[in-house]
């Protein structure tokens, strides 16, 4: 028995009785906006794969054809021998794809996240660093050792209040555009206003919008320029895998020298790159996928809340069905992959106590009747 084992096993005790404890299961994205697990397919309302871009022929193409051309791997960090023509060229797209002077990649939104503000952070001791109450675990991550001030969700007023109130060294504020278990918005007209108006350095994470909103896909912030710094995925609407910052080339230059998470990890392979380039190529001419994809959350919002079933304040492809207890969020979970549906349980300390949900995900390769079908279970699982 290994040191650990007694109060690892504790500690999964304790999980399980939340109803919290997870488990790995085997899944296979399928077309049609389909997933196969445990031998069954399944209408699939989990996934981010909002565009329908991950099993899309360009990306499968080209990420086969760049690691033919360049080999499965980097061979070395991007300081050491890592750095190819071809990450380089895609920064550069994914410069012009966001407007701004300069891009970095990372291996994933977590890593991104993480390694990114801890950098900031450091770069100037004494930062006063302001959060939305809902930001991403990652960032939390990269917050870790530095005292947040942390503002109500969505409530520019509070934060107002908050930088009126604070002494000190240089302000930093953290938010999301559209909030991954929620489907809300940022106002990010008033939060760049905010910024601007108290000298403060002003992130967006905008890894849930990146494809889907803004401009040609390019996110809320196109729409709302002056954020001093953007993030995003290309794990969730582009289909395929890794995350970027964009911003000024002093902010790029600076994270080449003194990101830890970009320092010491290995260039990104070929593969990748090749079906990032794929999807920024496909993205911006995809406005028919985004109108479809609006239409489906409306839709679903409206009728989950004509039934009583809370949606939040969602106005996007995530919508949340609000359950309440987190047993019986996974109750509900489990009633409706019986009828052929996946739409999945989040359950604290993802979410608050009290707030366990059906977070579902809508993909433009749902079919209108594939929403009412949603709709339709959910209600009359909930109404027994």
């Amino acid at each position: 028995m290994a040191a650990l084992d007694t109060f690892l096993a504790a500690a999964l005790e304790r999980i399980d009785a939340r109803h919290e404890r997870r488990r790995l299961t085997v899944a296979t994205l399928a077309p049609q906006g389909r997933l196969e697990r445990n031998g069954a397919t399944l209408i699939d309302f989990s996934s981010n794969d909002y565009l329908g871009l991950a099993r899309h022929p360009l990306l499968i193409e080209r990420a086969a054809e760049w690691a033919a051309r360049y080999g499965a791997g980097a061979g070395a960090s991007r300081l050491v021998t890592g750095t190819h023509a071809a990450h380089l060229a895609v920064e550069a797209k994914i410069a012009a794809f966001k407007g701004a002077e300069a891009a970095l990649l990372f291996p994933s939104g977590w890593h991104c996240n993480a390694a990114v503000l801890a950098a900031l952070l450091k770069a100037a001791p004494g930062t006063l660093l302001f959060t939305d109450r809902l930001i991403h675990a990652s960032l939390h991550a990269g917050a870790a050792g530095h005292r947040q001030i942390r503002f109500r969700h969505n409530d520019c007023d509070h934060l107002e209040e908050l930088l009126a109130a604070s002494e000190g060294g240089p302000k930093l504020i953290v938010t999301e555009s559209v909030f991954s278990m929620d489907g809300d918005r940022a106002d990010l007209a008033r939060l760049v206003a905010i910024a601007k108006a108290h000298n403060a350095f002003l992130y967006i994470d905008e890894a849930h919008a990146t494809g889907v909103l803004g401009p040609d896909g390019r996110g809320l912030s196109a729409a709302n320029p002056g954020a001093d710094l953007v993030m995003g995925t290309f794990s969730k609407a582009l289909g395929c895998f890794g995350a970027y910052v964009a911003g000024s080339r002093l902010l790029i230059d600076y994270l080449v020298n003194a990101c830890g998470g970009f320092i010491f990890s290995t260039a990104p392979p070929p593969a990748m790159l090749g079906a990032i380039d794929a999807a920024l190529e496909l993205v911006p001419g995809m406005d028919a996928e985004r109108a479809r994809l609006a239409q489906h959350g409306a839709h679903l919002r409206a009728r989950l809340n004509a039934a009583g079933i809370g949606t939040g304040d969602s106005s996007t492809q995530i919508v949340p069905a609000i359950v309440g207890e987190a047993a019986d969020a996974l109750a509900l979970a489990a009633a409706l992959q019986e009828d052929g549906l996946l739409a999945a349980a989040i359950r604290p300390p993802t979410v608050p106590p009290g707030t366990s949900r059906l977070r579902l995900a809508l993909r433009a390769t749902h079919l209108e009747r594939h929403v009412d079908r949603l709709a339709d279970a959910i209600v009359a699982r909930m109404r027994r």
